[in-house]
């Protein structure tokens, strides 16, 4: 590979078309980017962290700054409407070393939206610049945003919001193609990302986000809209093999296999571990259950074990559940 085919983010340097994990509540927390490093993702996120909660001591925000060495490069990713809250809580992400600071200005959840964040700074270029220059005048770190297109199909406002945010020193911008109005329903429009891609003004790495559910997905848009890279959010869940399948079929433009029932349940056991490991036996089993049927999703004789397993309290009997269901009948 030569080295104009790497990809940097400040101080940070990826491979060619690196894949990114997207930062997803209640989702990406350290069990799970850990499945996914494992199975090739390059870049994660934490989940997102409120500016206000970070200042407040809140536990819960204060847990999502764990972050591990086997998961770098990795960033924590904030969110919140007020620049000296932003600049105090990147002030306190710094103190866990991650790999650098994100800030969320695409979030469309009402109750973040509400609150003059995520989304809700699109309809404010000027504060979203402000809010920008706060977090990077605090914090040495390389400064990274993730964002849409705009707040509704009329006022798509992403080409100017990628320029003044690259004017005031970001290193990284990952666009999802949709609006807020459109939550995540309907198609992800792309062509506004190509835009940005294309503009001679531009300089630094473009990833675009929305609909990547396939390998043949992500090389199509790789070629099409000539993005430096692909963050994967929902195609993830319950499948990180999307990763070194993307990886395996750009490179050699062959699928992969798919993941074996035995593989399968062995993801579930190492979510499960994981989890448990990191919040405690009780919390850990509670989470992870939301994720059984994602890494079993097609399989036919799944339900009868499902009910078991989110129901079950004991860890023991979760593991050998499990070890059942990789013994059935492979995936139709």
């Amino acid at each position: 590979m030569q080295k104009n085919d790497l990809v940097k983010i400040g101080n940070i340097t990826l491979p060619e078309f690196p894949l990114l994990l997207a930062p997803m509540e209640d989702v990406s927390d350290p069990p799970f980017r850990r499945l996914c490093k494992m199975h090739g993702a390059d870049l994660m996120y934490s989940e997102f962290i409120s500016s206000e909660g970070l200042i407040r001591d809140a536990i819960k925000s204060k847990k999502k700054l764990d972050i591990f060495d086997y998961e770098r490069p990795v960033g924590i990713q904030i969110f919140g409407g007020d620049e000296e809250a932003m600049a105090m809580s990147a002030k306190i992400v710094e103190t866990v070393q991650p790999d650098l600071v994100d800030i969320n200005f695409g979030c469309p959840v009402k109750k973040v939206v509400c609150k003059g964040a995520g989304a809700g700074v699109l309809k404010d270029i000027e504060l979203m610049v402000k809010l920008t220059k706060a977090v990077i005048r605090s914090t040495h770190l390389p400064v990274t945003v993730k964002t849409r297109l705009g707040w509704d199909h009329e006022s798509i406002n992403i080409q100017e919001v990628a320029e003044r945010l690259q004017d005031v020193g970001i290193k990284a911008l990952s666009i999802h193609g949709r609006t807020r109005a459109q939550m995540y329903k309907g198609e992800a429009d792309w062509t506004e990302i190509a835009k940005v891609k294309a503009n001679p003004n531009i300089e630094i790495p473009i990833f675009g986000n929305g609909d990547i559910d396939s390998p043949q997905k992500a090389l199509g848009y790789k070629t099409k809209y000539g993005v430096d890279g692909v963050m994967i959010g929902r195609s993830a869940i319950g499948n990180p093999w999307i990763f070194n399948q993307i990886k395996h079929f750009v490179k050699t433009g062959e699928n992969l296999p798919e993941p074996t029932l035995a593989e399968r349940a062995e993801a579930a056991k190492q979510h499960l571990t994981w989890a448990c490991e990191w919040k405690g036996e009780r919390t850990g089993i509670l989470e992870t259950r939301m994720h059984y049927t994602n890494y079993f999703k097609g399989v036919s004789h799944f339900k009868p074990y499902r009910q078991r397993l989110v129901t079950s309290d004991d860890f023991n009997e979760l593991m050998g559940i499990l070890d059942e269901v990789s013994n059935e009948m492979e995936v139709r």
